[in-house]
């Protein structure tokens, strides 16, 4: 019977102890592991610079749409403002002093001996806050009527005192003036003067309305 020697056999045999060698295979599981892990490693970066990139989207839209509603509210609040100063002006313009009625009864409050040389009217006006009432304020309005005056009747400032009562006694400043010391000296008359041989003193009133809101 022959004998069949295989000269291959032992180097098959080798070939197959390092087919199933457990260090290269765990060699060969490692790396694929370790590429599978770089992969999810890229996967995840990815995900987190497209995160980044939604947030930071989001906090400029959010950002923007802040800076409407603030600039949309300072525009509310000024509007809110010039309704309320143009109410007033106009609440201001229906009840305005009206000067002729004013000229009308000086032209009754006369004293023989006392020329009336010049009337100066000073109307101020300040903004009043209404309590509890945001962006709502009233006008006050503050009237004085000032008269510069000449006594140059016989005995020059006896008839300051009259001419003062008189004013104050005429029955449209009676109504319209305030109504305690509303008609009032302003310092005490000049002194002694003359002109044309004629002697005088000079005096001012001063006539307080009452303040008015509107």
């Amino acid at each position: 019977m022959p004998i069949h020697i295989n000269l291959l056999a032992e180097a098959k045999a080798a070939e197959e102890m390092r087919r199933h060698d457990p260090v290269k295979r765990a060699t060969f599981i490692g790396g694929t592991l370790v590429l599978l892990a770089l992969l999810w490693s890229g996967v995840v970066e990815i995900n987190v610079m497209l995160a980044r990139e939604n947030l930071t989207a989001t906090r400029m839209e959010i950002e923007a749409k802040t800076n409407t509603f603030q600039q949309v509210f300072v525009e509310q609040r000024q509007l809110h403002q010039d309704q309320s100063k143009l109410e007033a002006l106009q609440k201001l313009h229906a009840a305005r002093f009206l000067q002729g009625n004013l000229l009308d009864a000086l032209q009754h409050a006369t004293v023989d001996g006392v020329q009336l040389t010049r009337l100066r009217l000073d109307q101020s006006y300040s903004t009043v806050a209404q309590p509890g009432k945001t962006n709502q304020n009233q006008i006050r309005e503050k009237i004085v009527l000032r008269l510069d005056a000449k006594d140059s009747s016989a005995n020059p400032g006896d008839l300051v005192n009259k001419f003062q009562n008189t004013i104050a006694a005429q029955p449209y400043f009676k109504a319209m003036l305030i109504k305690t010391n509303a008609v009032q000296l302003a310092g005490s008359p000049s002194a002694l003067q003359t002109e044309a041989g004629k002697s005088y003193v000079t005096f001012t009133l001063d006539c307080y309305f009452p303040d008015q809101i509107r």
